[in-house]
């Protein structure tokens, strides 16, 4: 195949080859389950839910895998908070992931690894780092030995004398015991000021629970082998994550854990990276209060996956949020997009030439999508592309429409399959376009206080004026309606309406 990706390893778009003809292996870093998702986690799930889809479309088989960290000192935390149990927490808060990311037409991963369910795994990973010499056991924990692993460091491109001079000045009982201070926890061992309550696991070490790096490398060698195609997750986890995953997986097993790591960038607020610990977030589920969740994936396209996208939003005199203006953007290019797909469905058979040739600027278009995408994902790129597709086809239908118009059966299969593509690589144009456009109506009617029923009968009214030529009064309800923000849209098909 022809994609090429930025290669964090390497610092360069490469050419990707799966290792195995015809099938490629992806594991993305999933969600700690401690809270609702924010819009800068969404991210995560739509740029590789583009990567997944552009590598099925492009013929190959694709094992994907996603995990959930359900055992982790914030969702610890949060329990105690709340005074709920932290496995039930984690189960609540790993439900309403899930549905958040259904709303986005991200397609679920093939498994879905939770830390709960490795733990087998981890320890065995430990033991087997143990016997390697490349960790030790200190009083109940266990932590990696930076020092016994050469590569340390070839992810995020540090030294470990500059991590050694950095750490200098802590001094806590946890550095006490690190050979080096860039050593890491494998296995945590409960604490003697640990509460009643706290959930911990039987381990060679002593009861305890492992630590945040560990895991993932355990599952991704559960669930792709040793050694696999693409490692993805956000920029933020390079390091020490990402770096340290390297790190213990390579030194147990021999073999390059992933031959290419791909890293998202940041959703910024005010410039800054979006974030739980900065209180600077927005969950998702507070977007989808605005807009319709399919805005917020298109707004995630709009800028290159490895760029910062900043994010803008409005407030009300008391504070509360009424809006975020490029996601609403997003929506309307989104009614753009529905509105064509009705207007392709709805044109009359006689309106059809079953032998014309096909639209010439309409034939190529799923090769041009491909390329886009192909380009290091360049979604913007591929926006472009459905942006002239959408005038194409919409030129089309405006010349179907005309007296004695038609439109060739062969540019109609055309455009529809180029939608179907759009569908199928960028997740995008798969809801029912008619309840979209009535969903985004209604939300803004409310938002106006306009009562739909009222703009119904004025149209019901506007009808019968039309019926007995009183053309006066017909337009009279015609402006009195635009004046109220309705834009009226006539067709041979009847009356429907809209609100800008």
């Amino acid at each position: 195949m022809a994609l090429r990706l930025h290669n964090t390893l390497t610092d360069r778009v490469e050419p990707f080859t799966p290792s195995e003809p015809g099938h490629a292996g992806v594991y993305v870093c999933g969600p700690t389950v401690y809270d609702y998702a924010h819009i800068g986690h969404m991210r995560v799930n739509v740029v590789y839910d583009v990567l997944v889809r552009h590598l099925r479309e492009s013929g190959l088989s694709v094992k994907y895998v996603r995990n959930v960290t359900d055992i982790d000192d914030k969702i610890i935390k949060r329990a105690a908070e709340v005074g709920e149990d932290p496995a039930a927490l984690a189960r609540r808060f790993t439900d309403a992931y899930t549905e958040d990311t259904a709303k986005l037409f991200c397609v679920p991963p093939d498994v879905e690894p939770k830390v709960t369910e490795h733990l087998d795994e981890i320890r065995a990973l430990v033991t087997r780092l143990i016997e390697k010499k490349a960790a030790y056991a200190v009083d109940g924990d266990v932590y990696f030995d930076v020092q016994a692993f050469a590569g340390y460091g070839k992810l995020s491109h540090r030294k470990l004398d500059d991590l050694e001079a950095g750490a200098s000045g802590r001094v806590g009982e946890e550095e006490k015991k690190k050979r080096h201070p860039a050593d890491f926890a494998l296995w945590k061992g409960v604490k003697a000021d640990a509460k009643a309550g706290e959930p911990s696991w039987p381990s060679p070490w002593g009861a305890g629970r492992p630590g945040w790096h560990i895991e993932c490398s355990a599952m991704c060698m559960r669930h792709l082998g040793e050694s696999f195609d693409i490692h993805g997750g956000g920029l933020d986890l390079v390091f020490p994550h990402h770096e340290n995953e390297i790190a213990q997986s390579e030194a147990a097993s021999g073999k390059q854990l992933a031959r290419m790591w791909v890293h998202n960038g940041f959703i910024e607020v005010n410039k800054e990276k979006m974030s739980k610990s900065l209180g600077n977030f927005f969950t998702a589920r507070e977007c989808f209060r605005c807009v319709e969740p399919e805005a917020l994936r298109y707004f995630m396209f709009t800028t290159h996956y490895r760029a910062p996208l900043s994010l803008d939003w409005t407030l009300d005199d008391k504070g509360a949020v009424t809006g975020f203006p490029q996601i609403e953007d997003g929506e309307r290019r989104l009614e753009y997009l529905y509105s064509t797909l009705l207007r392709i469905a709805q044109i009359p058979a006689e309106r059809i030439d079953p032998q014309g040739p096909v639209d010439k600027d309409l034939a190529g278009f799923s090769d041009v999508l491909a390329r886009s995408l192909d380009d290091d994902l360049n979604m913007p790129a591929a926006l472009a592309v459905v942006a002239e597709l959408l005038k194409r086809v919409n030129d089309a239908c405006d010349v179907a429409a005309r007296k004695n118009g038609r439109i060739t059966r062969a540019t109609l299969d055309v455009s529809k399959h180029a939608f179907s593509m759009i569908g199928r690589r960028l997740g995008i144009g798969l809801d029912d376009a008619r309840a979209f456009l009535r969903r985004v109506r209604s939300r803004r009617a409310a938002a106006r206080g306009l009562a739909e029923s009222d703009v119904e009968a004025r149209l019901v009214a506007r009808i019968e004026a039309r019926k007995s030529r009183d053309f006066a009064r017909a337009d009279a309800i015609r402006n009195e309606l635009v004046a109220r923000g309705v834009e009226l849209m006539d067709s041979p098909e009847g009356t429907d309406w809209r609100l800008p």
